[in-house]
């Protein structure tokens, strides 16, 4: 195939085609991401695990993740419906009676390629780190908050494996202030069975920080105090016009992780998880062209077979390729695998396997010419 302005029209209209087909699926494939944990934090939050002014900020940082996991499948999916399509329509076949060889097509798919390396390996060293670090942060805070952070009015909030129930009616925009409040609370005891169960029931009740000591208590109005046994008889009963209660307060730990690391404190460290999290930020955009290499012999159909012959195939290479790569990471991470090979030897094995599939055309020409120059060979010393 001549390298003039007929190529830059094949490069561009192949480029274009995969980028369409690409951000299709890996907008649909974020959409099912996104969705699915979406529902998981509403849960939390209409629970009150979760405070839901965190909800949104937590999606935001949790982005970049997602797109290093979908944006190389997306590519792998486009690559084998895109060049499925052409070939189903005849169009490949017309390339390749213009001159076009794998060489050219593989070229062709590179240059796509290359901008998603280049995406793929932003969201890895940069993005993604800088995205859990702060759902990390926020979450310390989350824990550092007290229940009436997080308590949604009208809904019992259950906390403490089912040893704390608290419940409000209603709550101040702040909530600082709410009424009709129930809090049950059970006791402990050592040797684990059930103890004595203290129920608060009040009016109203307001959180008040104490300006001296920076602790803050909860203020309860006109209510009782239930102490009772389970199983017993005997029970305490005591109304009150103001009953304190101190808030137990949690110290926000500071987010100290490998994930969490710039890319150049994983470099040269000889600590496991420093060198499994290192490899595999560098695997993500390595797994780019090797995806290429196995889908383009897959895309290859004829169109009795259909464009989506060799598509579940190819979905389930790709996801063993993956597995493994997470497999060999949790090895590192557990000392049951050298780092000197870790990653590595993953991408190498299914390296090669894309090389063999990429060239096996060639190679059949080979070995078959191989074969018969030797059967050849054989049938010229019988005829002597």
């Amino acid at each position: 195939m001549s390298t003039g302005f007929p190529a830059l029209i094949v490069l561009r209209y192949l480029t274009r085609e995969l980028i369409k087909s690409w951000l299709a699926i890996s907008s649909i494939l974020l959409l099912i991401i996104v969705s699915g944990r979406l529902i998981k934090y509403l849960k939390e939050a209409v629970s009150g695990d979760l405070s839901p002014q965190f909800l949104f900020a937590i999606m935001g940082y949790r982005m970049p993740g997602f797109l290093e996991m979908i944006l190389p499948l997306g590519f792998f999916l486009a690559i084998l419906l895109t060049y499925g399509r052409l070939y189903m329509d005849s169009e490949m076949v017309v390339l390749e009676a213009c001159g076009m060889s794998r060489a050219h097509l593989l070229g062709c798919t590179m240059v796509p390629g290359v901008a998603v390396m280049l995406v793929v390996g932003i969201c890895s060293f940069w993005l993604t780190p800088w995205g859990v670090e702060n759902v990390a942060r926020i979450f310390n805070v989350q824990k550092a908050m007290t229940e009436f952070d997080t308590l949604t009015p009208g809904r019992f909030q259950v906390l403490d494996q089912g040893r704390r129930v608290t419940y409000a009616e209603r709550l101040s925009a702040d909530k600082s202030v709410m009424t009709e409040v129930f809090i049950a609370q059970e006791e402990s005891t050592i040797d684990g069975s059930r103890g004595k169960v203290s129920i608060l029931l009040a009016d109203s009740a307001r959180l008040y920080p104490d300006p001296v000591s920076g602790k803050r208590y909860l203020l309860l109005h006109n209510g009782y105090r239930h102490d009772v046994t389970p199983g017993g008889l005997e029970g305490r009963v005591m109304k009150y016009e103001t009953y304190g209660v101190q808030m137990k307060e949690r110290e926000v730990q500071p987010v100290n992780k490998e994930n969490t690391l710039p890319f150049a404190d994983l470099v040269g460290s000889d600590h496991p998880f420093r060198e499994a999290e290192l490899q595999w930020r560098v695997s993500m955009p390595l797994l780019i062209p090797i995806i290429i290499l196995m889908a383009l012999p897959l895309a290859r159909v004829n169109p009795r077979q259909g464009r989506f012959f060799k598509l579940f195939p190819g979905i389930l290479l790709y996801l063993f390729y993956l597995a493994m790569l997470m497999t060999a990471r949790a090895a590192i991470e557990d000392g049951n695998f050298s780092p000197d090979v870790g990653l590595w030897a993953v991408h190498g094995v299914f390296g090669t396997m894309a090389l063999l599939m990429f060239f096996a055309p060639q190679l059949h020409i080979i070995l078959s010419n191989i074969v018969n120059k030797k059967l050849r060979k054989r049938l010229e010393g019988m005829h002597r």
